[in-house]
């Protein structure tokens, strides 16, 4: 009797024979890149450093396409986009302590917003490890310390022969949901040691499902067929499920008006009938949504900005899918179910009964002919224009990556993605800087459109070296920066609290000079001409730039009405 765990492949002569004979020449970071190799990895991005060389030195002996960032944080916006964008674990190759340190604010965003980076850093030589204080150039008391409350897993390799299993053990958390980022730390030694051992070949690393428990579906289906008023709330984790089209069949099943969340930007057609689009801090969507007998949460926690800032408070039965068991009723009582949100759904519709409504799609038009009254009666025609012309220029299907940015605000709750998983923002954590370089790794990603990145100033300094990337790789992204003088949004809520601003106002460089100098072509543009520049720079391969000066505002918000 044969047991499906005695069953081994058994190598063939030719694998005996390379085994036993590998090619001289390979270290520690051989294994490495072998490893990434073997797991499917096409494309690392990262930035050497003296403890890492021996993974930098190993790439110009392997496959791997390498793109080079000039900040570290950068570089992790760039594989979480490449990881959004591809549904892949991108590799981050990192150095020891002050270079690893520096990608923490992209590693949050990363985590928040469920994209799989795996990032790889050195570590001093094992002789200096266990707490001590040698004096090892980058030495920290304990590295992997300040990593642990950031990313999903951390992995730690102390020997050759440990490489390769602690890096699929590390891809195969990345890429399972709900996705995320996690870091793996080899000591410099044991990187740049000559290796002996066998060249590595496919690994095994395939993700965990995360699958629904069929008495919760059951109820869940149960409650749904027999709601008289049912709404949804559809987060990014229908994005990165790649769950909209399950989605979209379930609410039409149940002409149940759909509401998607900031992160989960495109995981419902806009202009469906029943689509009440992203306007979730609107006092309107926020009445619609607590007046359902019936809510269904996918792939959200309902957090901050998903509940209008915890005004939200359902007075109706709440069903909540969540992959990340932690968000599982953590902000309302809800029937939880951790699951995957593309398997629960599947679940859904082979039970959840039909259930017409022809109220709904009039119910919808009401609620968006109230957000809309809302917004004129503000006069905010400049930035209505404004997100306008980007959505005439920007080509469907292009993806497009907004910074921490007044316009950015405004994209998340009135900008049409026109496809799930085209917009991504940095709101999952919400750190400055994320826009351009992110942009970087999704041209990286798929090279055959053009990339729309969109920028405050005060966002673009955070990542204007990128420029040198951007025209070293020839990535053909288009870079949007809106120059206000300052942080726009910060001066906004300082004067609204206090009557005055406070340390946002910003000298700032010559934007199109400075684009220029780096060999990017640069245009100055006002209102009236953004959408035809805009247009002219995506249609034109390889890397441009776009400077608007212009002061926009902010909708007034709902949430701190009464």
């Amino acid at each position: 009797m044969t047991h499906d765990h005695d069953l081994v492949l058994r190598p063939t002569a030719a694998q005996t024979e390379a085994a036993l004979d590998p090619p001289p020449g390979r270290n520690g970071g051989d294994l490495v890149v072998e490893t990434l190799s073997g797991l499917g990895a096409t494309t690392v991005f990262g930035l050497p450093g003296q403890h890492a060389l021996g993974m930098f030195d190993a790439l110009r002996r392997s496959s791997l396409q390498y793109v080079g960032l000039r900040v570290e944080n950068n570089a992790g916006f760039a594989a979480d986009a490449y990881g959004r964008i591809t549904g892949e674990a991108a590799p981050l190759l990192l150095s020891t302590g002050p270079g690893a340190l520096t990608s923490l604010a992209a590693l949050q965003e990363a985590r928040a917003a469920a994209a799989p980076v795996l990032a790889i850093s050195s570590q001093i030589p094992t002789a200096g490890l266990g707490g001590g204080r040698h004096g090892y150039l980058h030495e920290l008391p304990d590295q992997q310390a300040s990593f642990r409350g950031v990313v999903k897993s951390v992995h730690t390799v102390r020997s050759q022969s440990q490489i390769p299993s602690a890096l699929a053990a590390a891809w195969e958390s990345a890429l399972t949901a709900p996705h995320g980022p996690v870091w793996v730390e080899i000591p410099q030694d044991v990187l740049l040691a000559e290796t002996s051992l066998p060249v590595v070949t496919a690994m095994d690393a395939a993700p965990e499902e995360v699958v629904p428990r069929p008495e919760l579906t059951a109820v869940a289906a149960h409650l749904l067929s027999t709601a008289a008023r049912p709404a949804i709330i559809a987060g990014g984790g229908v994005v990165r499920a790649d769950a909209s089209g399950k989605l979209r069949l379930l609410a039409e099943r149940l002409d149940a008006p759909v509401v998607t969340t900031f992160g989960g930007k495109g995981a419902f057609p806009w202009n469906h009938p029943l689509s009440l689009q992203s306007w979730l801090e609107d006092r309107h969507t926020t009445d619609l949504l607590e007046d359902a007998d019936v809510l269904l949460v996918v792939g959200s926690g309902l957090g901050e900005l998903s509940s209008n800032y915890h005004t939200f408070k359902p007075r109706g039965r709440v069903i909540q899918i969540e992959a990340d068991l932690g968000k599982l009723e953590s902000n309302h009582p809800a029937l939880g179910i951790h699951a995957d949100a593309r398997l629960a759904l599947s679940a859904l519709l082979e039970t959840v009964d039909e259930r017409p409504d022809p109220t709904a799609p009039e119910r919808v038009r009401t609620l968006l002919a109230r957000v809309g009254e809302r917004i004129a009666g503000q006069e905010l025609t400049l930035e209505q224009d404004v997100l306008a012309s980007v959505r005439r220029a920007l080509p469907d299907r292009s993806p497009s990556f907004w910074d921490m940015t007044i316009l950015a605000y405004w994209a998340w709750s009135a900008f049409d993605p026109r496809g799930a998983n085209t917009m991504h923002s940095a709101q999952g954590a919400g750190g400055l800087g994320y826009g351009f370089p992110a942009a970087l790794g999704a041209a990286a990603a798929d090279p055959s459109r053009p990339v729309l990145a969109v920028s405050g100033d005060g966002g673009a300094l955070y990542s204007i070296a990128e420029l040198a990337t951007a025209k070293q790789y020839g990535l053909d992204v288009t870079w949007l920066i809106i120059d206000d003088g300052g942080y726009g949004i910060l001066r906004e809520y300082m004067t609204d609290a206090f009557g005055q601003a406070t340390a946002t106002e910003l000298a700032r460089p010559d934007y199109v000079a400075l684009a220029e100098s780096f060999g990017v072509p640069g245009i100055r543009t006002s209102p009236g001409s953004l959408a035809a520049d805009l247009s002219k720079a995506l249609a034109t391969p390889g890397p441009s730039v776009v400077v608007l000066p212009a002061v926009l505002r902010m909708f007034a918000p709902t949430h701190l009405d009464g």
